[in-house]
């Protein structure tokens, strides 16, 4: 029997910094569309959107309930690779505006690519032991303990926010939210499945 390859920590600081670069440009152009996604960033764009406050510091606010679960349930090496990949996250969609400015973004564009880059983004901290804290440590602890698959869990949560923004959202933007956050959960149920990947 083969054993399980480990991932060094130069692999999981490259994993842990391309995965929040792909979340965060797609996190921005689901924002500049004026779309919402699920979950805490879900959340996040919509007391953006209600409040002007910026969505990194939102973001690292409301996700820090979750780091008790994280230390209890899926230990202190997660715990601390998810405060990592956190932090640089809020870091980075506030810098994005200032390095790459955007005059329009088609919508349905913004769905379909925001989607895919978050959905792939998500997947690589996943694999490397790590998340976007929130209702991400949920899943992964959900999937981890009872086998459930972490992308079908974390659908089922983000349709109960693209609930919630129904009446803040234009008819035609929350039907590509919800476009978009299906291509992204979607995206980590079809390719995150316990015992899939060996590495840790």
């Amino acid at each position: 029997m083969v054993g399980t390859l480990r991932h060094t920590a130069l692999e999981d600081l490259q994993a842990l910094l391309a995965g929040v670069l792909l979340v965060s440009l797609g996190v921005t152009l689901m924002g500049k569309a004026g779309l919402v996604t699920g979950g805490v960033a879900g959340l996040c764009l919509l007391l953006h959107y209600l409040t002007g406050l910026a969505f990194g510091k939102i973001f690292f606010a409301l996700s820090l309930p979750f780091y008790i679960l994280a230390i209890r349930r899926l230990g202190w090496t997660f715990t601390l690779k998810t405060f990592g990949a956190v932090l640089l996250f809020s870091l980075a969609t506030n810098w994005l505006p200032q390095l790459l400015a955007l005059e329009r973004v088609d919508t349905l564009y913004a769905a379909v690519m925001g989607g895919v880059l978050v959905g792939v983004g998500l997947l690589m901290l996943f694999r490397h032991q790590a998340s976007l804290g929130g209702f991400n440590v949920v899943c992964l602890w959900l999937q981890e303990r009872f086998g459930w698959r972490a992308g079908l869990v974390q659908l089922v949560l983000d349709f109960l926010i693209l609930a919630l923004s129904y009446r803040v959202l234009a008819t035609a933007a929350w039907a590509a939210s919800l476009l978009g956050t299906a291509i992204l959960n979607l995206t980590l149920a079809i390719n995150h499945r316990p015992g899939r990947y060996l590495a840790h």
